[in-house]
C-alpha cells in the first residue's frame, strides 16, 4: 500500500493570528519585517504553515520592545 507524505497543512493570514492570539496586522508586520514567511498564495490571501506563526510568536516574545 502507498502512503502520501505528510503534509503541513497551510493556513491563510486573519486563521494565524487566532491560532497566534495575535492581531491579523501583527501577521502582515512580522511578514514585513522578516519574522515570517508566506509559503503559498489562495486568491489574494497568504498562506503559513502553522508551525512557522507558532515560531515567530515565540520568537517575538524574546525580542526585546522599542518604542
Amino acid at each position: 500500500m502507498l502512503s502520501t507524505p505528510h503534509l503541513p497543512a497551510l493556513i491563510p493570514g486573519p486563521l494565524a493570528a487566532e491560532e497566534a492570539g495575535v492581531a491579523p496586522a501583527t501577521i502582515r508586520k512580522w511578514v514585513q519585517l522578516g519574522h515570517l514567511r508566506a509559503v503559498g498564495k489562495a486568491g489574494r490571501a497568504q498562506l503559513f504553515r502553522l508551525e512557522d506563526v507558532f515560531a515567530a510568536e515565540r520568537a517575538a516574545r524574546r525580542r526585546p520592545r522599542t518604542a
